[in-house]
């Protein structure tokens, strides 16, 4: 009897959250362990199912990093990042798009067999993303060059909103074609995120991360915030506390929330059900990013 009583407290917590996200979108940046891990992914693509039947209108971005590190290493291929990008020429552009495209079936197939309705979004379809190629400068002003790797230019949200409102969950590659031509471009997935999150102004945009959320002592893996402000964010990444990974995560964080939405959120990813645990429970789980 007790723990049925504990059971239905856990119902009784998450009632206002139910109440107040139903009929409303969140977009969810999908990486790190909980891809790689078939145990946390079955709780992860159970959390997505759970949304949808409840009203919610998740919209999925998903990355593939340690796949295509792991395709490139089985190929003679040397990973290499700048500024949490992967630097992309020819040979890892095939690869990037092979396995990115590989991942997002994949995705889709298993959300479907968990009982939800999901459409995957990339390049070799009617993709929703439009891009150019990305140049990021040093700090003497020189251009570095990061081959095949691009930014956002147009997000076509009408597409992913269809889906949303047609009950079906949108999952997104992070590849884009470049605007006016066939060449497709590999964009960091956490940038798409924040980017889409920005365009259809979702209720909230959630990182799964491989860590409790954004340090405020990089050497101390316990001394994670559970509440940022946008000022605290950019005082972090400004004395170089936030970087690497971490950058990218923050950077669409603040992008998202400039665009209008209410809360950005970096979690957990490497426990079971941490999506539906930063969603439905009063403490949360990670840090949240407010304006």
């Amino acid at each position: 009897m007790e723990e049925a009583i504990r059971k239905a407290s856990v119902l009784i917590e998450a009632l206002p959250y139910l109440r107040a996200y139903r009929q409303r979108r969140i977009a969810v940046k999908l990486g790190g362990a909980a891809m790689v891990e078939p145990r946390i992914l079955d709780s992860f693509l159970q959390d997505l199912v759970f949304l949808q039947v409840s009203g919610i209108q998740p919209i999925v971005i998903h990355g593939g990093g340690p796949a295509i590190s792991a395709e490139m290493k089985r190929r003679g291929l040397e990973p290499t990042f700048v500024r949490g990008r992967r630097v992309t020429d020819a040979d890892t552009l095939e690869v990037v798009t092979e396995v990115l495209i590989r991942v997002n079936t994949e995705l889709v197939q298993n959300l479907r067999r968990h009982g939800g309705k999901a459409e995957g979004l990339h390049v070799r379809g009617q993709g929703p993303l439009i891009g150019e190629k990305l140049e990021l400068r040093d700090d003497d002003g020189q251009v570095i060059d990061l081959g095949r790797v691009g930014r956002i230019t147009q997000v076509r949200k009408v597409m992913i909103e269809g889906l949303c409102n047609a009950g079906i969950i949108p999952i997104l590659a992070p590849l884009t074609r470049e605007e006016g031509t066939t060449k497709v471009l590999n964009v960091n997935a956490d940038t798409v995120a924040g980017r889409v999150a920005a365009s259809v102004v979702p209720e909230k945009l959630v990182f799964m991360s491989d860590t409790h959320g954004v340090r405020t002592d990089p050497e101390d893996p316990e001394s994670f915030a559970s509440t940022l402000t946008e000022e605290q964010v950019q005082e972090l990444a400004a004395t170089g506390i936030i970087d690497r990974g971490m950058l990218p995560k923050v950077q669409a964080c603040i992008e998202a929330l400039d665009a209008g939405v209410s809360k950005a959120h970096i979690i957990d990813g490497r426990f079971a059900h941490s999506l539906l645990l930063e969603i439905f429970t009063d403490r949360g789980i990670g840090t949240q990013i407010l304006h």
